[in-house]
C-alpha cells in the first residue's frame, strides 16, 4: 500500500512525538543508555477531549500501566509514554505533573486520571538499577513533542533496546488507505526489544547468542478512520500479524503489548446529557475495514525493520557492544 508522506506515525493528522535520550558512561561498569518517548495523540487537551482506544496483550510479561482502564472504558485520556522497565514510575510521575498542570479540576471537582506508560527491559546495555530517568525527563520528552518527522533507532525509549540481537529501538511506518471519497492514514510506532538473530526473516547476520533477557515490544497503532474501541482492538490484533512476519515466535519472557487509537473523533469529558451523540463508524463488513487491517499489518512489519535500519552501533554498560544490523 502507498506510504504516508513521512512514512511515520505523525502522518496521522494531529499526532505529536518527542524524545528524551540519556547516554553517559559513568565508569567501567555503569553506563546510562536509556530514554523516554512521548506520543500526544492530538494537539488539544487529552483529558477534556478523550479518544477511543483499545489494547491487545499478545504476551503479558510486561509492566505497563493504564491498560486496565482502557480495556474497561475504551478511551485514552493521556499521552502515551514509553521508557525502560524500572522507570515506569518516574515517567508516570512526570506525566502526571504535565496533565495536572493542564487540568486543575483533576482529582478535585472531577475524576482521577489514567496515564499510559509502556516499557521494555534495556538492562543489557543500560545500568537500569540506577534508575537514572527522572520525572523531568518525561516532561522534557513531552515538551519536545512535535508533528515534524522524528528520529528513529537508538533514540528516546529505544536508546538501549536490542532487536534480533542487533541494535533496535524506535521504528515507525505509515500507510494510506485509498477510498474514493476520503483517504485515511494508519501509522505505527514500534519500540523493539525482542527476538534472537536466527528468527529474523530479513537478517543477514548469524545468531550471536547474547545472554540477555527475552525482551519486549510495544506497538502503537494510530488511525484517523472513525473506529470504535471494539474495532480498534481488532486493529491491534492485526499488528501482531505484522510483528510475526518479521520472524519472532514471542518468547516466554517477552512483553508484547499493542495499543491502538483513533483520532477520527473525540469524546468530551464534560457532558450534561446522559445520552451520547451517535457517532458514525466504519462498517465491519466494508472493504475499508479490510484495507485498514492490511495497512496495520504492513506498517507494523516495516516499523520493526525501520527500528533496525536507523539504529547505530551502541556501547553500553560493562563495555557491551550491540552492532547496527546489516541487511
Amino acid at each position: 500500500m502507498r506510504k504516508g508522506i513521512h512514512n511515520q506515525l505523525i502522518d496521522v493528522p494531529g499526532i505529536k512525538l518527542g524524545h528524551q535520550t540519556l547516554y553517559k558512561k559513568l565508569n567501567d561498569a555503569d553506563t546510562i543508555c536509556t530514554g523516554v518517548t512521548a506520543i500526544l495523540p492530538h494537539g488539544g487537551n487529552l483529558f477534556l477531549n478523550k479518544i477511543p482506544a483499545a489494547s491487545f496483550v499478545l504476551n503479558g510479561f510486561g509492566k505497563s500501566v493504564g491498560l486496565v482502564q482502557i480495556a474497561e472504558l475504551g478511551v485514552l485520556e493521556s499521552p502515551i509514554m514509553l521508557t525502560n522497565t524500572f522507570s515506569v514510575s518516574a515517567v508516570l510521575d512526570g506525566t502526571m505533573t504535565y496533565m495536572l498542570d493542564q487540568n486543575p479540576t483533576i482529582g478535585d471537582t472531577t475524576s482521577s486520571l489514567n496515564i499510559v506508560v509502556g516499557e521494555c527491559n534495556d538492562s543489557y546495555l543500560n545500568s537500569m538499577r540506577l534508575r537514572a530517568i527522572q520525572p523531568s525527563d518525561a516532561l522534557a520528552a513531552l515538551h519536545h513533542a512535535t508533528s515534524s518527522p522524528f528520529e528513529q533507532g537508538a533514540v528516546g525509549a529505544g536508546k538501549g533496546m536490542i532487536c534480533y540481537e542487533q541494535k533496535g529501538g524506535i521504528g515507525s511506518s505509515s500507510r494510506i488507505v485509498e477510498m474514493a471519497d476520503q483517504p485515511f492514514v494508519v501509522g505505527v510506532l514500534a519500540l523493539t526489544n525482542f527476538g534472537n538473530a536466527g528468527e529474523c526473516k530479513m537478517a543477514s547476520w548469524s545468531d550471536k547468542d547474547i545472554d540477555k533477557p527475552d525482551g519486549s515490544v510495544i506497538i502503537i497503532v494510530a488511525t484517523d478512520a472513525p473506529l470504535s474501541d471494539r474495532q480498534l482492538q481488532r486493529l491491534a490484533k492485526r499488528a501482531a500479524i505484522g510483528l510475526g512476519r518479521t520472524g519472532t515466535h514471542i518468547h516466554n519472557g517477552s512483553g508484547d503489548i499493542i495499543l491502538a487509537f483513533s483520532t477520527g473523533y473525540t469524546i468530551p469529558h464534560n457532558q450534561d446529557d446522559p445520552l451520547s451523540t451517535p457517532q458514525r463508524f466504519v462498517r465491519d463488513d466494508s472493504k475499508l475495514m479490510n484495507f485498514l487491517f492490511t495497512a496495520t499489518v504492513e506498517a507494523t512489519e516495516e516499523a520493526v525493520y525501520q527500528s533496525l535500519i536507523h539504529a547505530e552501533t551502541t556501547i553500553g554498560r560493562q563495555g557491551r557492544q550491540i552492532d547496527k544490523a546489516l541487511f
